[in-house]
């Protein structure tokens, strides 16, 4: 690990909603929510009334009913995101993106050129606020994960470093899920055993957390708790997933209604892995159900694929295990992922085999990648929306 706090985390605030605010002057200062159903974002007026992004449009409401709600506009958004990302690499040739939003920079070899790293942090604040003007927070620090950590406390519109001299100090009051890999679930099983702090999480010792935890949830926080983490800033990195999601309105939902939502699903992912020249091994289905719990199931073939029928199959399959759960408690959100990503150039055949169903969507995916998504559809996708498709970055 460096020796120096050189690593910064930058973050956009409430980007989309800052995007909203930006653009129409009479949303500023005020609550503003993107999205109407879901709630995609919401600015900080709005969170300070405890709207969050994921949440359902009416609860949102209740909680925050002077709220302005807009629909989202991906284009601007998207457009945002790639200047803020031409601000990142004049910054820095080491810029390793997270989302449209969010990055780790390396600035450890530009001290004698430009400056310390705190005074480059702050520079790049400025020239984000003057050129894009969008609000960004930055965390300065020795590791990838402090630097994410500081950017968080610091938010909104803040700059924290930290010194390492102060790592420690800095880190171990806060609560135990601002380690990275503590969800709720984790949080409960500390809680449950009275560890509430990093710090109380770094006085066990490893095999204690294992025994808790797991050896790979155990070994992780024992060394995120003591700022063990030796990962680089990535150029370059290649995504390990690709995944889209479609949120649902109130009300029951047919099989054959969540199927098409499905395939539409897929078909997206699939188009995206081929065009990225992937091809992967596990589908992983995401459910969001009516009381905002959630659910993940997945299934990992015998070998990688893009081609949209054995990964449509592996869903419906998935699909079909979680209907009893659905039936019980309505469901409001389907995502839908393939992982386990091979960077092998995909070649797309079709199969010699007696289903139909297989050699017509393979036929399919060939149209699709000649003359594009828009060139044929399903029929049972015909007249539904397709939901949103979020902006990304580039593979």
């Amino acid at each position: 690990m460096p020796s120096d706090a050189t690593i910064l985390h930058a973050d956009l605030d409430a980007f989309y909603a800052s995007v909203e605010q930006r653009d129409d002057p009479r949303l500023r200062g005020r609550p503003v929510i993107v999205g109407g159903g879901v709630v995609l974002a919401a600015s900080y007026e709005a969170k300070a009334r405890g709207v969050r992004s994921a949440m359902g449009g009416r609860q949102a409401r209740r909680l925050c009913p002077d709220a302005v709600v807009v629909p989202p506009r991906m284009a601007a958004y998207t457009a945002a995101s790639r200047a803020v990302f031409e601000i990142f690499r004049r910054t820095t040739p080491l810029v390793e993106g997270l989302s449209i939003d969010e990055a780790f920079l390396d600035v450890g070899g530009l001290r004698r050129l430009v400056g310390p790293p705190a005074d480059i942090a702050a520079a790049l604040r400025r020239e984000v606020r003057a050129q894009v003007g969008l609000p960004i927070t930055v965390g300065v620090a020795r590791t990838k994960f402090l630097a994410k950590v500081a950017s968080g406390v610091a938010k909104p519109d803040g700059l924290l470093v930290v010194a390492p001299k102060r790592e420690l100090a800095f880190l171990h009051p806060l609560p135990v899920d601002r380690l990275w890999g503590v969800g709720p679930v984790t949080a409960a099983k500390l809680r449950e055993r009275g560890i509430r702090t990093v710090g109380q999480v770094a006085r066990l010792d490893e095999p204690t957390l294992v025994s808790l935890l797991g050896p790979g949830a155990g070994r992780h926080l024992h060394a995120l708790a003591h700022n063990r983490d030796p990962r680089a800033v990535q150029v370059g990195r290649r995504r390990s997933s690709m995944g889209a999601q479609h949120a649902l309105g109130g009300g029951p939902h047919p099989p054959t209604e969540l199927d098409a939502v499905l395939a539409g699903l897929v078909d997206r992912v699939t188009g995206r892995m081929r065009a990225a020249r992937r091809s992967g091994r596990t589908v992983t289905l995401r459910l969001r159900f009516g009381d905002y719990t959630r659910a993940t199931r997945a299934h990992t073939l015998g070998k990688p694929t893009a081609q949209t029928a054995p990964l449509l199959g592996a869903a419906r399959t998935l699909l079909r295990s979680a209907l009893p759960e659905i039936d019980a408690r309505g469901v409001t959100l389907i995502g839908v992922s393939v992982g386990n990503l091979d960077d092998g150039h995909v070649q797309l055949t079709l199969p010699f085999t007696r289903d139909p169903g297989m050699e017509l969507d393979a036929a399919v995916d060939a149209v699709r990648d000649r003359f594009g998504s828009a060139a044929v559809t399903r029929a049972v996708l015909l007249g539904r929306d397709p939901g949103l498709e979020m902006p990304r970055l580039p593979d």
